[in-house]
Formats: structure tokens, sequence, C-alpha cells
């Protein structure tokens, strides 16, 4: 299958899922092949509202964040296959499992959000994914998430 692959830049991101700042944790989306997998691409900085208090003197990025940043990477990847833009999609967890985290995220690092769909259809409301994030190669965090997909109206 010669499929060609896809991409989401924020202008597209916005018209998928309802996110926004401060809320909003991918750049861009690329690599994305169907329903299958994409990579996301979030550029963490150190003016993001977490670092005040996660923790002064030290930002880290919170695992939580990262792990809602594989979900918007999910999200993304479903809606820019399944053609969703301005049908408003609202994504919700059902499920995560297996978390780990492995290293720190700091501001200046670009964070990777490699999502893979293990179950899920279209037209289906329950999927599930494999993410793992990494920084310059290194894993960060990954997990398993299962998110109902309320594919919304126009």
């Amino acid at each position: 299958m010669s499929e060609q692959l896809l991409s989401a830049d924020i202008a597209l991101i916005q018209r998928i899922i309802p996110h926004r700042y401060p809320f909003l944790l991918v750049d861009k989306v690329v690599d994305i092949d169907g329903i299958k997998s994409g990579r996301g691409i979030k550029n963490v900085t150190m003016n993001e509202p977490h670092f005040q208090g996660h923790f002064p003197g030290k930002p880290i990025m919170p695992g939580v964040t990262i792990i809602e940043a594989m979900a918007q990477t999910a999200a993304i990847m479903v809606g820019t296959a399944l053609d969703m833009a301005d049908k408003n999609m609202l994504v919700y967890f059902m499920a995560i499992d297996k978390a780990k985290f492995r290293r720190m995220v700091v501001p200046g690092d670009v964070l990777e959000l490699n999502v893979t769909t293990t179950r899920g259809k279209p037209g289906g409301k329950v999927w599930k994914f494999s993410g793992v994030a990494t920084v310059e190669g290194e894993m960060a965090a990954e997990a398993e998430f299962t998110a109902m997909m309320d594919l919304g109206q126009e």
C-alpha cells in the first residue's frame, strides 16, 4: 500500500481538537499513517505555566502532561486520517495503563510522541493506543491508554 503519510500543523490541530493554551500540548503531528500511527512534536519551553510550580528552580514537565500530550497526538492522528477538522470531535480518557517514566523532560527539549493504535476503527467510539515519548532518541515515558472518541457533529 503506497498511501502518502499525512501531517497536521498547529492550524489543523486546532480544527481537530478543542484544546487551547495552556493545555494544547502538541505543536505538530507528522508521519501520520492513516489511523495506525503518528508522531507528535512538542517543543518544551520555560514559559509553560506548569513550570512555575513543578518545580521552582528545577523545571520538570509533569509526567501526566506527557501522557496527555500522547493522547492529544493520538486524537490528532485519528482526526487527520478520518478528516475530522471542524467536526467538534471530543476525546475522553477511559484508562491509562503501564505508565512508566524514564527521563526528565525539561525546557529546551523536543519531545517526540510516538503513538500506535492497538484497537479502534473508523466509526468506533472506543480506541486503545500505545505511546512512547522520547527526547533525542532516549525514552522519557511510555503508556497504554484507552479513550472514547466522540466524533461530534458538524
